[in-house]
């Protein structure tokens, strides 16, 4: 059975569109570059992204410089919804992000892990209801079962991300082709508008396989070669409700998320550790160690 990859992608900020790449880096905090920014609510506190503030989702991010072991976070470029674009070195870029997102934010390159503050996830909110809560985050309706959230580092219910890194769990997002296809052809005509578009899941590395349905739901636990670096497939990834929002050409359309909780339990693709750095390119073959 061969697996290829297809695409490789690189997010410059957390939520903001990326862009693909021929080769990447895969090191122990995933591809250099990848998420190296994020906005910050300046009034609930918290690093947060297109969950929050789906606006960011319309936006485009680039390197002025390519990232580098002295800097992680260089200066990106953003091109906003109106095809405007600031500087992350623009003294007014905060209050312009603020206004795009109507709140009061601000936009941080990574800091050191040791820099626990900066990551710590605020507490909830006095009155709310967690499982209200987490329907909303995962856009669940209340006859839909929420996702396992027990595979996931403890860490992360302390805060938003492993500190170091602006990741929701894991460096590397992989999906397939075949599951992005399946779920096109099971929404039909009813799904004419919603697109099962690759830019709605915001994978690292899209993969093509002979296999249909879901194939990398059995990859899980698994070790595998990935160009010259080593990869472990970690958990699934349960989608949230950045899939249902609209931006660009693609419709806001919450029957994406019924979809994905009926055909699969409302989840997409795998997380990857790395084992082992080294580069991958388009082109390369998963060849599996176990």
């Amino acid at each position: 059975m061969s697996i290829s990859i297809t695409q490789l992608f690189r997010y410059p900020v957390k939520s903001m569109g990326g862009h693909t790449m021929d080769q990447v880096s895969l090191t122990s905090n995933g591809i250099p570059g990848d998420r190296a920014w994020a906005l910050k609510d300046e009034e609930r506190g918290g690093i947060k992204g297109g969950k929050r503030f789906p606006q960011l989702l319309a936006m485009q991010a680039r390197f002025a410089t390519e990232p580098s072991e002295e800097t992680v976070s260089p200066e990106v470029r953003i091109t906003l919804s109106d095809g405007q674009s600031v500087s992350t070195s623009d003294p007014d870029v905060n209050s312009i992000l603020s206004n795009q997102v109507d709140a009061n934010v601000s936009i941080w390159p990574l800091l050191p892990a040791d820099q626990l503050d900066h990551y710590r996830r605020p507490p909830m909110e006095r009155g709310t209801d967690p499982e209200a809560y987490f329907r909303e985050v995962f856009a669940r309706t209340p006859d839909e079962p929420l996702p396992d959230l027990s595979m996931f580092p403890e860490e992360l219910f302390i805060y938003e991300s492993s500190p170091g890194t602006y990741f929701d769990a894991f460096p590397i997002l992989l999906m397939s082709q075949s599951s992005l296809d399946y779920f096109q052809t099971a929404m039909g005509e009813v799904g004419a508008n919603s697109q099962f578009d690759t830019r709605r899941f915001r994978p690292n590395i899209l993969v093509e396989t002979p296999e249909s349905g879901f194939p990398e739901n059995s990859w899980v636990g698994r070790r595998g070669k990935l160009g010259n670096a080593v990869v472990k497939i970690e958990t699934i990834c349960p989608r949230c409700v950045m899939t249902t929002h609209g931006f660009d050409d693609l419709p806001k359309d919450p029957k994406i998320m019924r979809h994905l909780v009926k055909e699969n339990d409302g989840n997409l693709g795998v997380y990857l550790s790395i084992e082992q750095p080294g580069s991958v390119s388009v082109g390369d073959s998963l060849v599996w160690l176990d």
